[in-house]
């Protein structure tokens, strides 16, 4: 890791830079100093350049004007979306140890070396050897496999999954080996273009953690507003081809944005009403010969006048009124006896679950326990055993991903919705359109030179306009920067039907599901309330089942004939000694994660930061209570071997 002192240098510093693309200036003047150890999430509205700003920072683009300046022997290491077309017929466990670039080299030298002691014993072999094995050691070689399979599984790979080659994973799970392989680069700066685009849930929390962890700096771009509130400590929102920075993570943004607003329009107002009095006095003073000096003196102080932006308002609300022809009966739909597998994986098994009329569900799990599955049998896009029953004048329609390609290219997007939903006014759809932040001319873009995240928009667009009772969704924020995000939560809360969806965006969750399913078992379970109060409810769970100490039965001893009696009653007495200091130690590991978590509750106040002696407290508090569980649970591990080797 680069050495730097913390706060006295900068790990990059952007000077008055001003990036142009044609015509267009993304950023204009802007400058940006990076510390380390910061935790920053880069923010704004797609289109604002965070995606080109960063390919700034790794030296992709360079900038029209101005300067960049960056700390020697700077270690960078960037997760991009063009990643995604990364490919390789290596396993990915390769593909990961790929970022340990020295010990790979020294490894290969090492197995060279043995092969040639065999038939060379000088001592110029012998001693190249040493030196390298001792490289290699205090490079910590030997745990380089360890430490990609840890990563590999916290990213959602199974110990099997680690063998297969890259070629054969899908672009969502290649995505996630090529940041095990960014993560193992243990960079100075880490820039996560966003991370959690192709994870799921638990991925998410476990990268959340990871990050928390991570001792250099780093900067995400991210549409999750849960994952920066637990990530980051600094907002910087790209806007106006300007960069403006906040201290706090996003939840303290939105109130510290507020009253920057308000205080600005209240500047706005105050100076508009001077422009107004001084342009008053100066259209008095022109009709009078002896005061048309003073009238030009203030025309010139007008013209110098340093003038105050009124606040563009940005939160668009949605109002629309959705049409159905027809309303659903109370059960939408019945699923009884569902089985589903493929080759070597079970999915579904007699499986059952109910959805009646106004149910907004989140469904929601690991990848691969069957989420996009049972969406598919319940879209009636894929086959099962079993009943599906769609309930009385219910209509469904199925938004996901591969909706995309549907959308007819040559149309405009105000053609592609007046052809779709004909019943709609062109005033409706240009509302509607309006909401999705397509505004005036931008209605008649034809859909081809649209990015994905437009096309995602005009896509989403055409879901809400159907004449459908039932939305059937999977994952519709994918390509959404956040006011989109919003936009779409608003639209569904509106929503009169019912609905499904499957997403990792768990702020969006909580404000539109009002039941949560989840697969468990190969069973359909439901928790009958928001997301917010089911995460309560499975940590409980959780702690429970920790809690729950398994009584370790003895082992059947085997008749030996040198061990007496007396030897095996002591040996069982000491094992069962170091059961109960295992439960203790178990208590004392449960006991500082509660403090820890306390701790970095507090240390996520923004009230905290403005006052720098509760903060040096707090930090110091965190580092004890972090110091006393990280020698604990080594405690615990070197008991439990002990334990385990004697039960043997």
């Amino acid at each position: 890791m680069l050495s730097l002192q913390r706060n006295s240098h900068n790990v990059i510093a952007l000077n008055n830079i001003t990036f142009e693309f044609g015509s267009r200036a993304l950023y204009q003047d802007a400058s940006w100093h990076i510390k380390p150890n910061e935790r920053i999430g880069l923010i704004g509205a797609n289109g604002t350049g965070k995606t080109t700003l960063l390919r700034i920072l790794v030296g992709e683009y360079k900038p029209n004007e101005g300067t960049i300046s960056k700390a020697k022997d700077l270690k960078i290491g960037y997760l991009n979306q063009d990643l995604l077309s990364y490919q390789s017929d290596f396993s990915i466990l390769h593909v990961a140890m790929e970022a340990f670039e020295r010990q790979n080299q020294l490894h290969d030298e090492i197995e060279e070396l043995i092969t040639k002691l065999e038939t060379d014993h000088s001592d110029a072999v012998i001693n190249r050897l040493s030196q390298r094995q001792e490289e290699f050691e205090a490079l910590d070689g030997y745990n380089i496999q360890y430490k990609a399979e840890q990563i590999l599984a916290g990213l959602g790979f199974s110990a099997s999954d680690t063998h297969r080659p890259l070629s054969t994973f899908s672009g969502g799970w290649r995505m996630r080996v090529m940041l095990a392989k960014i993560l193992l680069q243990t960079p100075d700066l880490l820039l996560l273009d966003e991370p959690t685009n192709h994870l799921d849930l638990p991925s998410i929390k476990w990268l959340e953690n990871y990050l928390n962890d991570f001792e250099g700096a780093y900067i995400l771009v991210s549409h999750d507003r849960y994952f920066l509130d637990r990530t980051v400590t600094k907002i910087v929102e790209s806007k106006n081809q300007d960069l403006t920075i906040y201290a706090g993570n996003y939840s303290f943004y939105l109130q510290e944005k507020a009253v920057r607003e308000e205080i600005q329009k209240g500047q706005f107002q105050n100076q508009q009403q001077y422009i107004k009095e001084q342009e008053k006095l100066i259209d008095r003073f022109r009709a009078k010969a002896s005061k048309a000096k003073m009238a030009q003196s203030r025309i010139k102080a007008l013209d110098k006048l340093e003038r105050v932006e009124n606040v563009q308002q940005e939160n668009a609300s949605v109002n629309f009124k959705f049409k159905f022809s027809k309303v659903s009966g109370r059960h939408v739909m019945m699923l009884e006896h569902i089985n589903k597998a493929y080759p070597g994986i079970e999915i579904l098994k007699n499986a059952a679950g109910t959805i009646e009329k106004g149910d907004k569900i989140a469904l929601i799990g690991a990848n691969g326990k069957g989420k996009s599955t049972l969406l598919r049998i319940i879209a009636g896009a894929d086959q099962c055993e079993g009943k599906v029953n769609l309930g009385h004048n219910v209509s469904k329609t199925f938004f996901a991903q591969h909706q995309l390609e549907s959308l007819h290219l040559d149309n405009t997007i105000i053609e592609e919705l007046k052809n779709f939903a004909p019943e709609y006014s062109e005033t409706e759809v240009r509302s509607l359109l309006g909401c999705f932040l397509f505004t005036g001319d931008d209605v008649f873009k034809k859909i081809k030179i649209l990015s994905g995240g437009e096309k995602s928009r005009v896509a989403l667009a055409k879901t809400i306009t159907s004449d459908a009772n039932f939305l059937i969704l999977d994952e519709p924020t994918n390509h959404l920067d956040i006011q989109s995000v919003n936009i779409l939560i608003q639209a569904l809360q509106q929503f009169e039907g019912t609905l499904i969806v499957v997403s990792h965006d768990r702020y969006m969750l909580d404000n539109v599901a009002n039941k949560i399913w989840y697969i468990e078992d190969q069973l359909i379970k439901e928790y009958p309330g928001t997301y917010a109060e089911y995460e309560q409810w499975q940590e409980r769970r959780d702690k429970e089942k920790k809690d729950i100490v398994p009584v370790v039965k003895l082992k059947e001893e085997k008749p030996v004939k040198e061990t007496s009696t007396a030897v095996q009653e002591e040996q069982k007495k000491n094992l069962k000694k170091m059961q109960s200091d295992l439960q203790k130690l178990e208590q004392q590991i449960a006991d500082l994660e509660l403090q820890k978590n306390k701790v970095e509750g507090e240390l996520s106040l923004p009230e905290n930061y403005s006052d720098t002696q509760k903060l040096s407290r707090l930090n110091a508090t965190y580092e004890t209570v972090k110091l006393s569980l990280d020698s604990i649970s080594a405690e615990w591990e070197q008991l439990a071997e002990k334990i385990m080797s004697v039960e043997q």
